[in-house]
């Protein structure tokens, strides 16, 4: 048995699952990473393991680092936890296992579906050692249907779930989030049955089995998702041409390159966005190097994204002096430029001259605005302003 990384004996029986011993057969992540939060908890997780190896997962490498000649992740992922080599198949090590069942709270497993009963370890065989137990399992696709003998990896889940076509461009395949998103989540939810047994069972002193899957839980997560979809006459999600952080939240929300990094823009009106916009100024006012400025260019980079996914960009306006003073900064040359990437948009752009208001103009009192010239300016109720009114429609 190796040793076990731990605080104090003190600080250990202060901690909720203190007293709680948990017998972990799992390897890999979805299970492990569920021992890891109940030993954090305070438990005492023993970790059972194969005599010729170990957990798969001390070869199982992020990166070339090694620990006493483990892999990280396997040492992240199992840390604070006690290990016990046990074959099983040798009747003796069974037989030391089955006592130690005896006066267990938690037992973990991922094996497929039918192997922990073929070897005298089922649910229902724990249960006749130890009927208070919680017996906790972990699957790829559940115990029952035509998947159930599949092996369960988190980037195949992530494909057959659909989540990965939740992420990326149009143009773009497929993209997988850079994490075991649904290991972790399905560790997750193992924790979360787990402690709802144990309180049941404080109550009535029963115990119980608890089953997750890395299938469902990783739908679970996409609930939004499949809320949207099944009460929207099941059309596809449409994801974005440009910087798409969702394919159910249109521009600005997404990520988007600019001169000197990226730009995350999350739950922002036009208009508060605009707010942000900040212009090099000369100490009389002038615009310096207004077409480089890097406000200009986030916002120029957020049309080409609004342009390419085909949505219409609604500004409202009461009166110019709702307009941001930051607008009022650019030159013509700038709302020109904006103009034109907002061309194919389906938007109108008005741009005036010295004083640089720039009004974006998409559905606005329930129908779709036309608008050639200081017309614009008298449906917001403002003065046509000097500078040579440039109007640009589609």
């Amino acid at each position: 048995m190796l040793n076990r990384n731990s605080t104090s004996n003190g600080e250990a029986a202060d901690l909720p699952l203190a007293g709680i011993t948990v017998l972990d057969f799992s390897q890999f992540l979805a299970g492990p990473s569920a021992s890891l939060r109940l030993a954090d908890l305070g438990a005492d997780v023993i970790k059972v393991e194969r005599p010729d190896g170990g957990d798969l997962s001390r070869r199982l490498y992020v990166s070339n680092l090694r620990i006493d000649g483990d892999s990280t992740l396997f040492h992240t992922i199992n840390r604070n936890k006690r290990s016990l080599a046990a074959d099983l198949k040798n009747p003796d090590d069974m037989a030391r296992l089955r006592t130690l069942l005896k006066t267990a709270d938690v037992m973990i497993q991922n094996f497929r579906p039918g192997v922990m009963e073929r070897l005298g370890l089922g649910y229902e065989d724990v249960r006749t050692i130890n009927p208070a137990l919680v017996y906790a399992s972990v699957s790829g696709y559940g115990d029952a249907g035509p998947w159930r003998g599949k092996p369960g990896q988190d980037l195949l889940v992530q494909a057959m779930s659909g989540l990965a076509w939740m992420s990326g461009n149009a143009s773009e395949p497929p993209v997988a989030t850079g994490v075991a998103v649904a290991d972790m989540m399905t560790g997750t939810h193992l924790v979360q049955g787990i402690l709802a047994a144990l309180v049941r069972r404080g109550v009535s002193g029963r115990g119980g089995r608890i089953d997750v899957s890395l299938m469902e839980s990783i739908l679970d997560l996409q609930f939004e998702f499949f809320s949207t979809f099944l009460n929207d006459g099941e059309k596809a999600p449409v994801r974005g041409s440009i910087g798409s952080a969702s394919a159910y939240l249109s521009a600005p929300y997404g990520i988007y390159p600019t001169r000197d990094g990226f730009l995350a823009i999350a739950m922002n009106p036009i208009d508060k966005l605009a707010g942000l916009i900040e212009a090099r100024t000369s100490g009389k006012g002038q615009v310096v190097d207004t077409a480089m400025c890097d406000g200009a260019s986030s916002l120029i980079t957020m049309f080409h994204a609004l342009a390419a996914m085909g949505h219409l960009i609604t500004f409202l306006v009461r009166s110019i002096a709702a307009v941001p003073l930051a607008f009022r900064h650019y030159s013509k040359e700038v709302w020109r430029l904006l103009a034109d990437v907002a061309w194919g948009n389906g938007a109108i752009v008005v741009g005036g001259g010295t004083v640089g208001v720039m009004v974006i103009l998409g559905i606005m009192g329930g129908a779709t605005v036309g608008i050639e010239g200081y017309t614009a300016l008298n449906l917001l109720g403002m003065s046509p302003v000097t500078g040579g009114l440039s109007a640009f429609a589609t």
